[in-house]
């Protein structure tokens, strides 16, 4: 018997133009993340044909990943290359099943969860996500296989749940790189918190994300839509906290 093909197994599927978010089954009027009308919907085979995620090294074990030409926000997904195999940190929002395979999806948070259930079908690749975020209306229709819920370190990558931005937000650690998604936003050399969650837990929760990193011999800070040097991101993240805190 041929294996599941992807195509077949989500054949109802959409993708938002506007946000990038993934809708699994019957097309919503509105997208359930943005909001965004129908008519800013495209079938997920639609986008692959017409949107490329593109490989950009960050290091000698890390590449970013971004859709070409921009898809939505275009949030930034990471591979990591370990000692144990290859994973993500987030995922692609469109799905291109000619990339290597990985071995694990590492999540965040649950806000783009991209097309990681057809990778996921795929590849036979394991989801990870916070139990908390696991638990919202977003992440419902989506696979994961592993819900955690503190601390853990996996694939030679060190997580760390700070919550703040989401309930189950988590960043991640490898060897100098620092993932941080896109809990703070870099613009024009400022960084700014994200805005759109509990603003007050947001601030407060950075502080954890400072005492873990300030520790740490950290090169690169991998965020959602940008990569800086550690060097640089630190007193801009310091001042923030001092200016909100």
């Amino acid at each position: 018997m041929p294996s599941p093909d992807p195509i077949l197994d989500n054949a109802r599927q959409w993708v938002c133009l506007q946000c990038g978010y993934n809708m699994i089954g019957e097309m919503p009027d509105v997208c359930p993340f943005c909001g965004a009308q129908h008519d800013r919907f495209l079938p997920w085979d639609a986008v692959e044909n017409n949107y490329r995620v593109t490989t950009h090294a960050v290091n000698d074990v890390v590449s970013q990943l971004l859709s070409v030409p921009t898809l939505g926000l275009e949030h930034a997904a990471y591979r990591v290359e370990t000692g144990e195999g290859p994973v993500w940190i987030d995922s692609p929002s469109a799905f291109n099943r000619d990339l290597a395979p990985v071995k694990a999806i590492l999540f965040t948070h649950h806000h783009f969860l991209g097309a990681s259930n057809q990778y996921r079908r795929l590849w036979h690749s394991e989801v990870w996500l916070h139990d908390l975020d696991a638990q919202h209306r977003l992440s419902a229709l989506f696979d994961i296989d592993r819900r955690f819920a503190d601390d853990f370190s996996a694939f030679g990558i060190e997580a760390y749940h700070t919550g703040g931005h989401t309930p189950g937000f988590t960043f991640y650690i490898h060897r100098d790189a620092l993932f941080i998604c896109d809990y703070v936003f870099l613009v024009k050399g400022v960084l700014y918190f994200n805005p759109y969650g509990p603003e007050q837990e947001t601030i407060k929760r950075a502080q954890r994300i400072h005492d873990i990193v300030k520790s740490k011999s950290l090169k690169t800070v991998c965020g959602y839509n940008y990569v800086a040097d550690f060097a640089d991101w630190l007193p801009l993240f310091e001042d923030l906290l001092h200016h909100r805190s």
